[in-house]
């Protein structure tokens, strides 16, 4: 092998490599698209599509419970399937809320191409009585690696979120044998002891001191309001290699535009598997 074809080689042994690492990663986004139903119009769905698609899977809260929800949905992941990626979604039933009010769907989208639904997705039914909107779990693999998100979205503070986040603690000996990422809108810091116990069990948040509520208005260039969105993954079994907020609020001139999308902003992580 002359030094020419060893270079070659070399340079062929290095792309691989790279190549390897880089589909060894996944990407995860959470949003609460704020009542995500028939009032949302072509356009706005197109606003939600385009800020989503790089992403390889989706958590979405606040599907409304009634007509449309589903209905927007699916809208959303027609449109998606003309940007480039072939998507599918699984959709909750409604909440098992005690005041219909608050009754809502989740929602999961993912590429097809990079993950793989495994079984049915499920709400949670160990805590309905003491959590208002209960979780809803899917388990995805990618590439051999499987992880379960629970997707969730608190009371609002008002109505002291930590006495449902509580039970997250009792999730891990509840499923043993999963991976779980919770994920969603926890209407509560990551930094209030509420989540002491799943962080003392190994789990940390991927975001840390970040806003990603909306303001009505910005004070200053101050555009976010409260640290309300996160995703708790397992130390010992990922890895988190990115991370971050959609800030979509700044492609719009006014917060009252904007917040006709959404009052939070999506989060997002790039993760790989220990």
């Amino acid at each position: 092998m002359n030094f020419r074809t060893k270079n070659q080689f070399y340079l062929l042994v290095i792309f691989l490599f790279l190549s390897v690492v880089s589909f060894a990663q996944v990407s995860v986004c959470s949003w609460n698209i704020m009542n995500l139903g028939k009032s949302k119009s072509y356009s706005e769905f197109d606003v939600m599509a385009n800020e989503i698609k790089s992403y390889d899977i989706i958590a979405i809260q606040e599907v409304v419970a009634g007509y449309g929800g589903s209905q927007a949905v699916s809208r959303l992941v027609s449109i998606l399937n003309t940007k480039g990626s072939k998507w599918d979604y699984s959709i909750s039933e409604p909440t098992t809320s005690t005041n219909p009010s608050s009754q809502e769907r989740y929602a999961f989208i993912w590429k097809t191409a990079q993950v793989k639904k495994v079984g049915k997705c499920w709400l949670d039914q160990n805590y309905e009585n003491e959590i208002d909107r209960e979780p809803f779990m899917g388990t995805f693999d990618y590439q051999g690696n499987t992880f379960t998100l629970v997707s969730f979205h608190a009371v609002p503070k008002k109505k002291n979120p930590e006495t449902e986040l509580k039970y997250f603690k009792f999730f891990p000996k509840l499923y043993p044998k999963l991976n779980l990422i919770f994920l969603g809108d926890f209407n509560c810091p990551q930094s209030h002891t509420v989540f002491n116990p799943i962080k003392n069990n190994g789990f940390a948040p991927i975001l840390v001191n970040q806003k990603t509520s909306l303001r009505q208005k910005c004070i200053k260039n101050d555009c976010l309001a409260s640290e309300y969105d996160n995703l708790f993954y397992d130390k010992q079994k990922i890895k988190i290699l990115q991370k971050g907020i959609v800030a979509f609020h700044s492609n719009f001139k006014s917060m009252k535009e904007a917040r006709k999308i959404s009052d939070h902003v999506p989060i997002w992580c790039v993760m790989d598997f220990k």
